[in-house]
């Protein structure tokens, strides 16, 4: 899953999902040492999500699509496409009001927590507010623009047309397997965060 997934399966825990969003930036155990108790249990939360994710054999069946052309990439675009649907998903966003207030919901806990981002998330942030990258997941040019974004990242990877084109050419079947997947990672990260209250 990608940074709209990791925000909404933090369930409106604030210091978990400030942790959550983090977890590409944040390496290793001695690294959370830094953190407050509740941040440190949203980096471990992104790593299990991360691991739960990778497992999963909906997920594995989507990467196979996409494996061909890109290789060890190829969990980076079904991370961004499961955003999408996820985006899309009328349980969890019924109006399209609803993913943008959710949205903004995030920006604003994100920014809270500024002083404690690691720096290379805090010179991001901008950009993902500015440019409201949760939200634009939803529409086709967005993920265009977010494949784009992992090409770049990516030290082998010259161009994300053929990603592109196999998300949109397999459009329903790598639906099949978010729904396939989604219910599961919800269940997962439900049962993880069992005990925890909001806001602690």
């Amino acid at each position: 899953m990608n940074y709209l997934g990791h925000a909404l399966l933090s369930f409106k825990h604030p210091g978990i999902l400030a942790g959550n969003m983090i977890g590409d930036f944040v390496k290793g155990m001695k690294a959370l040492e830094g953190f407050p108790e509740d941040m440190r249990q949203g980096l471990l939360l992104h790593r299990k999500i991360d691991a739960f994710a990778d497992a999963h054999p909906a997920t594995l069946k989507a990467k196979n699509l996409f494996r061909a052309d890109y290789r060890l990439y190829a969990g980076a675009f079904v991370d961004s496409l499961y955003d999408h649907f996820l985006a899309n998903d009328p349980h969890y966003f019924p109006r399209e009001q609803d993913l943008s207030d959710f949205a903004q919901e995030v920006y604003t806990t994100l920014q809270q927590y500024q002083e404690l981002l690691p720096e290379g998330f805090r010179r991001m942030l901008p950009y993902m507010v500015s440019d409201n990258w949760l939200y634009n997941y939803r529409t086709l040019k967005g993920m265009q623009k977010s494949f784009r974004g992992v090409a770049h990242r990516a030290q082998y990877i010259e161009s994300s047309d053929k990603a592109y084109e196999t998300f949109v050419g397999h459009y329903y079947e790598l639906n099949q397997h978010y729904f396939d997947f989604m219910d599961d990672i919800s269940a997962y990260v439900k049962n993880e965060l069992n005990g925890i209250s909001p806001g602690h």
